[in-house]
């Protein structure tokens, strides 16, 4: 470690963050060599693929300089520098940069290929360089983005990635969600520079770069969109399904073509039944494989329709499906936005499914492609966020029904920024069946242009709901909440839209609600001063409480209430209204209770 840079580190930073003493089952368990080993892209699956996860050299300096004479010490990718997992836990700061630099031997075969460098998410603006060249810049902090470098390798095997990141944090204008630069309360430590994973791929110069479908319910096909980098007159694309292996159908098309793949007697995907098509993409010349990658596909239908009483229901595989869920705000007290393991990823999905919900909320945050795959598999259907940012505007309690407020004028750099992201976000995880709604904005936090918004998603993806204002301001079409969704939030006892005024075209919900805390000594965040919407002291208090809340939201189910989610999951930082504890060590409520209990809501 070199003395300048030593000093430059901590001279530079807002604050050294305080060792945490609040772990995982799997905080101890990480390969800190090896991290998050898993092919990030299960979506569009390939063999020749390189992890370059692990430890980076780093330092913090003022904005504007470059670490050119050293780097202060070793940081743990792909975990966010202010988390414990990083190995640094330092806050950067608006006025400071991150830069990590990392040597490394290239384990693929560049000749006749391309080789692809790929970040999964970075908050907030990488600069990258490869052997000292500048290969481009990206800014966004939820969404993935790669570069081609084959043309910046150097002979033999060893190369060099830098990085710098800036991140200005709330302190800009950019999509943050809850990260703040003074924690408290709803509001979490906030998260700068790499957070996914990062790799490199080998593929050749005409290859699939992305693929999603959709359902084409009224004439029993599934409809694909494969885009294909560089493709070559006369080359063909071929899209099987499969079923254990087995054929079930394939179609065949130009490149860049939707390919239509009718199905006799298709296998739907539900929460009682998540069956996913196996699927196999391969570019063709001739008879000649140009490439080849595999994938899975959803036969799944969501769409707003009445039910046998005139109520606006979300049907799901053409049945009107009652969908209750939690607020998952997806922090983790060692890795802040990084789970510490694939397999805790999957955990919280994994309970809330065992607890009797059937829909996840994913709050004012994006999860990497392994965290929707997982819900894909088990089933979970999910209402997507988009992280909110450049806040201020007010946000007002009308007696009776609804929470208005005002849109905010937001500058053209915010509104571009906000809608390059939220348009990236939308184009990358449409591919994923479990997402059944979108979310643009929560509680008009930064809310501008509401039916403008809500139109370019429909258009980015009409095969999903919208609900475009969770928790009020609503921009209203006559008596028609703009979007499909008129959602309400109200704590902790649950509330819905007047059916006689909003009922008729939209869809009724309860977006928040509950957010009963409980800190459970040895499991939070801090000793004291721990708060929750309504707070106890024991298990049984809570439970009884909780059973109330349940009783109460399921009288408004016949009345038209289409869908509620509780305030949350698992506690966050200072939060203690999560069912499960910080640390996900404590089940707050036994998960046979709550499922035995959750069954009712769905008959």
């Amino acid at each position: 470690m070199r003395p300048f840079f030593f000093f430059a580190l901590f001279l530079f930073s807002t604050v050294s963050l305080s060792q945490t003493t609040l772990k995982t089952p799997w905080t101890d368990l990480v390969n800190l060599e090896n991290p998050h080993p898993e092919y990030p892209e299960p979506q569009l699956l390939r063999q020749a693929w390189q992890s370059l996860n692990g430890s980076w050299d780093f330092a913090i300096l003022p904005k504007g300089s470059s670490p050119e004479t050293g780097f202060a010490g070793k940081i743990t990718v792909p975990f966010p520098v202010e988390s414990y997992l990083s190995g640094v836990q330092l806050t950067v700061g608006s006025e400071n940069e991150l830069w990590y630099e990392r040597r490394f031997d290239l384990q693929l075969s560049p000749k006749g290929k391309r080789i692809i460098l790929k970040f999964g998410a970075v908050d907030w603006e990488a600069e990258v360089w490869v052997n000292e060249k500048n290969v481009g810049k990206h800014q966004g902090g939820f969404d993935s983005f790669s570069f081609d470098i084959t043309d910046f390798l150097v002979k033999g095997k060893s190369q060099k990635i830098r990085v710098r990141v800036w991140d200005p944090s709330d302190a800009g204008p950019q999509p943050r969600g809850k990260q703040v630069k003074e924690p408290k309360g709803i509001w979490y430590t906030p998260v700068t520079g790499i957070w996914q994973s990062v790799y490199i791929l080998e593929v050749p110069s005409t290859h699939v770069s992305s693929i999603y479908s959709t359902t084409d319910w009224e004439n029993s096909a599934q409809i694909f969109y494969p885009e294909i980098t560089n493709p070559k007159p006369g080359q063909e694309v071929e899209v099987t399904l499969l079923d254990g292996g087995k054929l079930v159908s394939s179609f065949k098309a130009q490149a860049n073509k939707p390919l239509p793949v009718r199905l006799q007697n298709p296998k739907t995907w539900s929460p009682d039944s998540p069956f996913l098509y196996e699927v196999s993409i391969k570019v063709l010349e001739g008879k000649k494989i140009v490439d080849q990658v595999t994938s899975y596909a959803a036969y799944r239908d969501i769409r707003m329709g009445k039910d046998e009483n005139g109520h606006q229901r979300m049907f799901l595989n053409g049945k009107a499906l009652f969908q209750y869920g939690t607020l998952d705000q997806g922090w983790w007290p060692d890795g802040l936005y990084t789970a510490p393991t694939d397999e805790a990823l999957l955990f919280d999905i994994q309970k809330t499914k065992e607890m009797g919900f059937n829909m996840i909320r994913k709050h004012v945050k994006v999860e990497p492609a392994r965290w929707y795959y997982h819900a894909d598999r088990l089933g979970m259907l999910v209402w997507q966020d988009m992280p909110s940012g450049d806040m201020g505007n007010r946000w007002e309690i009308r007696p009776g029904v609804i929470r208005e407020g005002m849109n905010k004028k937001r500058t053209a750099e915010s509104e571009e920024i906000f809608k390059t992201e939220w348009k990236e976000i939308i184009n990358e995880f449409r591919f994923f069946p479990c997402i059944v709604a979108w979310v643009p904005f929560n509680e008009a936090w930064g809310q501008f242009k509401t039916t403008e918004i809500t139109q370019m998603t429909r258009e980015l993806d009409p095969s999903r709901l919208i609900n475009s204002a969770s928790g009020g301001n609503f921009e209203m079409e006559g008596t028609k909440v703009v979007g499909d969704i008129m959602d309400l939030h109200n704590y902790p006892d649950p509330v819905m839209p007047d059916p006689r005024i909003f009922g008729e075209k939209n869809i009724l919900v309860l977006g928040e609600y509950g957010g009963l805390g409980l800190p459970i000594e040895g499991h939070t965040w801090q000793i004291k001063d721990n708060w929750g919407y309504q707070s106890f002291t024991s298990k049984e208090e809570l439970k009884a409480r909780y059973m109330i809340l349940l009783e109460d939201m399921a009288e408004l189910i016949p009345k038209g209430l289409a869908a509620a989610i509780y305030t949350q999951t698992t506690d966050v930082e200072v939060e203690t209204n999560g069912l499960m504890t910080y640390d996900r060590k404590v089940i707050k409520i036994a998960l046979e209770e709550l499922r035995k209990a959750h069954e009712k809501l769905y008959k």
